[in-house]
């Protein structure tokens, strides 16, 4: 080995400790500056106020956290953002099932893979879809309402909050499991036109996510909630229960909303991120706030069993999607 080489060799041994001492350092520090959430919707709904909870929750751990509200496209808007944006920590995405699971495998052209492009950190709260039939339908229960659907072939129709939401793949989902090919899909462009439809009466049934609107209806008596689809029932509205009792084992459909960031984020940033949410999700203040909204925190949840759940949930909605032949541009 020539003198030059073994003196450059001998430099590069020297200055390696100083230079990884100054890289843990600079990662040490983080964060610097405020943490910009991105919330792929726009106010309302159970996203933005669930983004506003965990951003306050972490303020004495990470420091101010800004919520940015990017919608479009069904929350795919702001997931590109994030995919694109720098790996440095300070812009994470809020993602819910609609961007992670079912635009990816429903669009013609993806603009993200979120499997490829993201980094989870956590899933941070369940938000069920919930059965939802207007009072004058003679059906008091689930198996009620299924048979019937069947009793009254080609006459019914299910609203839901858009072409490719959660509420229509679900919606389809129960068509594949109960054997009702001909249960009309009726998009609408939201929740509110869409409930106040079923409760004029221009659609019979409805898939909405259970929140704390749905429930004062349904507890009023101008809406009738059948079943919830998670596969157990809901602290908030503990006397519907759940689609797996009405001997739906697989009618599961639930908003998973998760905590996502770039894929080349370092790995003690997202430990770091990780913990400061796990401590959240124990806090009983969360759990109060999130379950007066429907929704409710995914407790002990880590960046490993979050990365499982998106490959379980991607695999579990595809064949759904492909089956309905369902095309996002």
């Amino acid at each position: 080995m020539k003198r030059r080489e073994i003196v450059r060799l001998g430099a590069a041994v020297l200055f390696a400790p100083m230079f990884f001492a100054r890289t843990v350092a600079a990662q040490s520090k983080y964060p610097e500056r405020p943490i910009k959430l991105i919330v792929p919707f726009p106010p309302g709904g159970i996203n933005d106020p669930l983004g506003r909870i965990w951003a306050e929750k972490v303020k004495p751990m990470l420091g101010t956290v800004v919520v940015e509200n990017q919608g479009g496209a069904g929350g795919a808007l702001g997931a590109a953002a994030v995919a694109r944006a720098r790996p440095d920590g300070y812009t994470i995405l809020l993602g819910g099932s609609g961007a992670m699971f079912i635009y990816p495998a429903a669009a013609s052209r993806p603009t993200y893979d979120p499997v490829r492009d993201f980094k989870p950190i956590a899933i941070l709260a369940v938000a069920p879809l919930c059965f939802v039939v207007r009072p004058s339908l003679p059906a008091r229960n689930l198996n009620e309402f299924i048979d019937y659907a069947k009793a009254n072939p080609g006459k019914l129709s299910y609203g839901s909050t858009g072409v490719g939401s959660l509420p229509h793949v679900g919606g389809e989902l129960f068509k594949i499991l109960v054997k009702t090919p001909d249960l009309t899909h009726v998009p609408y462009k939201g929740a509110g036109p869409m409930l106040t439809d079923l409760m004029g009466g221009q659609i019979p049934f409805a898939l909405p996510a259970l929140t704390a609107q749905v429930m004062s209806l349904h507890r009023s008596g101008k809406l009738r909630m059948l079943a919830v689809s998670t596969a157990r029932r809901n602290d908030a509205a503990p006397e519907i229960p759940a689609a797996t009792e009405s001997g739906l084992p697989g009618m599961v459909a639930q908003n998973l909303l998760g905590l996502y960031v770039p894929a080349r984020t370092p790995q003690a940033i997202i430990e770091q991120l990780a913990q400061a949410t796990r401590k959240v999700a124990a806090d009983p203040d969360f759990h109060k706030q999130l379950s007066a909204s429907g929704a409710e925190p995914f407790v002990d949840s880590t960046p490993e069993k979050a990365r499982q759940i998106v490959a379980d949930e991607i695999a579990r909605y595809t064949p759904v999607i492909k089956s309905i032949g369902l095309k996002l541009d």
